[in-house]
């Protein structure tokens, strides 16, 4: 995602942090999140078969959402990750996955299903609500809005600064050390999530948190909001 500002970082920078994680491996052998049976569910419930998943990665999670029938356009700006996912999927039509941000999609594009899951917390807060509100702006009327967030809770590691916090207890982190260093990633309080919705947004899966264990010798646990809202028709 785009991000700026003191500690956020550029577009490119981001995009090499991410080419470089890739590199490395990441998310190669991770199973999709479980979230992804909900959202192939509630789109199932409403006829809905197309639309964009933000922040796709190599494809852990976009994979077995086209499997189970839903063409999705696939974008992120890391192109190493997307080389990986065009080997996961050679027939795969190139107008399909996008290099890039929001900002590289056709003027005017929506979709019937929006889909980010661990993508919006990139930024400090603002830039953060600016992610999920210009998400929620491609979705179609009476499309589903489908997100996953980090989540208030987290035990926020490795080392780190908390450079915002705010009175319902959401903040950022500005990370000192490993692939994140010197970037910003915002942590959301339940009802500031809900806040960043737009109000012609209904939630069909409240906002619930996930709480999952890190594999040791990482310490302690992270936490993930997760949300599906459904556009007024």
């Amino acid at each position: 995602m785009d991000v700026d500002g003191s500690g956020a970082g550029t577009e490119g920078e981001v995009a090499e942090r991410w080419d470089d994680e890739y590199r490395r491996g990441r998310y190669r052998d991770e199973p999709p999140v479980a979230m992804v049976e909900t959202v192939i569910e509630e789109a199932r419930a409403r006829g809905l078969r197309s639309g964009l998943y933000i922040g796709c990665g190599n494809g852990r999670n976009l994979v077995p959402l086209r499997e189970a029938g839903l063409d999705l356009v696939g974008l992120d700006v890391s192109g190493e990750a997307l080389e990986a996912l065009r080997e996961r999927l050679p027939d795969l039509p190139p107008d399909r996955l996008v290099r890039g941000t929001v900002d590289d999609l056709p003027p005017g594009a929506r979709f019937p299903l929006v889909v980010g899951i661990q993508v919006f917390q990139h930024g400090t807060r603002a830039r953060c609500h600016d992610h999920v509100r210009t998400a929620a702006g491609l979705v179609s009327p009476g499309g589903l809005l489908c997100v996953r967030v980090n989540a208030v809770g987290t035990h926020v590691h490795p080392e780190h600064d908390v450079v915002e916090t705010h009175p319902d207890g959401g903040l950022t982190v500005r990370y000192r050390v490993g692939p994140k260093k010197g970037l910003d990633v915002h942590f959301f309080a339940e009802d500031e999530l809900r806040a960043a919705v737009p109000a012609d947004f209904e939630p069909v899966v409240a906002p619930t948190r996930v709480t999952e264990r890190r594999v040791p010798p990482a310490p302690g646990h992270w936490c993930q909001w997760e949300a599906i809202w459904q556009r007024a028709a």
